[in-house]
């Protein structure tokens, strides 16, 4: 909770938990079926033990929050002291993680505003850390609700996904993309997976990655980027890609985060990549 305000997420954000504990923040875990058997991520099994069964299973699938889930979140902010709660989810898009939010607020106990951010992984997080400030800098929830909407509008993408097959089954990458020659370095449109370019080696396709980032530092003026590099059972890419971008002038801040069920389910093992968001963010 931030002042008076308790702030519900979803566990698709891919907050460190160092965030989650400093901030009090509720998360509403997604979930994933491996075979029959449903996990609560981050809960029940670790990005890690699902990067394990992964190759095996034959059948995966995500779903999320239940209604009730989030009903017993805005509950307990409500208990804490909460007189409000600001609710940023995983966009509608991508999952009903919306829609549960929504109809959960009408039984709150406070009044609530959920938020859409239109995004998943870390690139949701950045939105959430977007509103985070805004509360912490003593705004209300409407407030930040608009600042995180701007976030979402503004973010930036760029990453490589090893199980493409996976990624073509689960509808993610766009239909008629040529992904056959070499390594492709993707990003995450409206439209779905889209690529960027390739490369003939994970060390090409880093620079690639590190150089779609570096051309953001150099577009946004004097404002600075926050940038989150992350990974799906890539630890070596990611670090990698993070020691590159570290040395980008105009980068403020790395955040390393892991890519867990409910987004591994669609791209796979092998995802390594980095989003961005130039701050202060323009409304």
């Amino acid at each position: 909770m931030i002042g008076k305000i308790g702030v519900v997420i979803d566990s698709a954000a891919y907050l460190p938990q160092s965030i989650v504990d400093k901030y009090l923040l509720l998360v509403a875990p997604l979930s994933v079926e491996l075979d029959g058997e449903r996990y609560l991520e981050g809960v029940d099994i670790t990005a890690d033990e699902f990067y394990e069964r992964l190759p095996s299973a034959k059948l995966v699938s995500t779903s999320q929050p239940a209604v009730g889930r989030l009903m017993e979140l805005y509950r307990q902010a409500a208990e804490t002291g909460a007189e409000e709660v600001l609710s940023i989810h995983i966009g509608s898009s991508i999952s009903g993680t919306v829609q549960s939010a929504r109809l959960a607020s009408e039984s709150s106990p406070v009044p609530v505003t959920v938020v859409d951010t239109g995004q998943a992984s870390f690139a949701e997080g950045l939105c959430v850390l977007e509103g985070i400030q805004a509360l912490v800098e003593g705004k209300g929830a409407t407030d930040a609700a608009v600042l995180v909407g701007a976030a979402s509008r503004s973010v930036g993408n760029t990453f490589v996904v090893k199980a493409l097959d996976l990624a073509r089954r689960g509808g993610r990458l766009v239909s008629g993309e040529d992904a056959s020659a070499g390594i492709p370095v993707l990003v995450l449109t409206g439209e779905g997976m889209k690529v960027a370019g390739t490369a003939k080696t994970l060390e090409d396709a880093t620079d690639l990655m590190a150089g779609r980032v570096e051309e953001a530092a150099r577009t946004v003026g004097d404002r600075r980027l926050r940038v989150g590099v992350g990974h799906g059972a890539a630890q070596e890419i990611a670090a990698a890609l993070r020691a590159r971008i570290a040395e980008i002038e105009g980068v403020e801040e790395v955040i390393e985060y892991v890519v867990g069920p409910a987004v591994g389910a669609h791209t796979g093992a092998g995802t390594a990549g980095a989003v961005y968001l130039a701050r202060p963010v323009v409304l």
